[in-house]
């Protein structure tokens, strides 16, 4: 399907990373994403992937080129924009963390409402209401009122899951949502993302899920050492890749 610039929902130019010991972790880093596409990104462990999230998500600092989301630049060149768009930026984005990253103080049902009512200004019933939708759609009806210490990891991340969709984002942005998860609670988590490509949820999924990456994302980037590697089409980047760095990270998976 051809796409036009206003279905554009992110878009990375020549981005880089450096951090204050030197190290570059982020190399010339460029790529879109699609209203209503899942952008897949692999690669081995350090090769730059939860940083270009975090990155995106204005939790780490770039050392230059230029991020725009929804249109709006948030660094243009290395030159961030000024607080009050970078707000407005952030509630485009829904982010969902490798370790759930609930607070254990509060109920399932807080945890989803918090951020309705101090980000968005909504009043209890409604954020409430959401809440209990939301709960609904993640299977977790009857665990609103229960404490994240009294879940599993998977519906743990499922919370986590409900409490991002909440916000309303026109992009989810997952930092390898299985990572903290026992293997056979991995697939209700991966069930869920599948479920939200299907209502064409526009997402952004770090994984180390081949299978996943290549069934459930409309394209895939490669990563390795801070560089996009290769990216393409989920199914020809992980099934005939182009690159012998890109075969020899996916020969595990591909001799299955």
């Amino acid at each position: 399907m051809t796409t036009t610039n206003n279905d554009e929902i992110i878009r990375v130019e020549h981005l880089n990373k450096t951090f204050t010991d030197g190290v570059e972790v982020l190399k010339d880093i460029s790529f879109s994403v699609h209203r209503g596409d899942v952008l897949g990104i692999i690669g081995p462990s350090g090769s730059g992937k939860s940083t270009l999230l975090r990155s995106i998500c204005q939790l780490t600092d770039v050392s230059g080129g230029s991020i725009t989301v929804c249109g709006e630049n948030l660094v243009k060149d290395g030159v961030y924009a000024p607080k009050e768009t970078l707000r407005r930026i952030g509630l485009n984005l829904g982010l969902v963390f490798q370790n759930f990253n609930l607070f254990p103080h509060f109920s399932v049902l807080r945890n989803i409402t918090e951020a309705q009512r101090v980000v968005l200004g909504k009043g209890k019933e409604e954020s409430e209401t959401l809440a209990m939708e939301l709960l609904s759609k993640m299977n977790l009806s009857d665990k609103a009122n229960s404490y994240p210490c009294q879940l599993s990891g998977g519906q743990q991340q499922r919370v986590s899951i409900a409490r991002a969709l909440a916000l309303k984002p026109e992009v989810l942005l997952f930092d390898e949502p299985t990572s903290a998860l026992d293997p056979e609670l991995t697939g209700e988590i991966l069930s869920v993302i599948r479920e939200l490509a299907q209502e064409k949820m526009t997402m952004v999924v770090v994984t180390h899920e081949m299978a996943f990456a290549r069934d459930t994302s409309d394209h895939i980037i490669f990563m390795a050492d801070g560089n996009i590697v290769e990216q393409g089409l989920s199914a020809d980047v992980i099934n005939n890749p182009q690159e012998e760095r890109t075969r020899q990270f996916l020969k595990r998976f591909n001799e299955k």
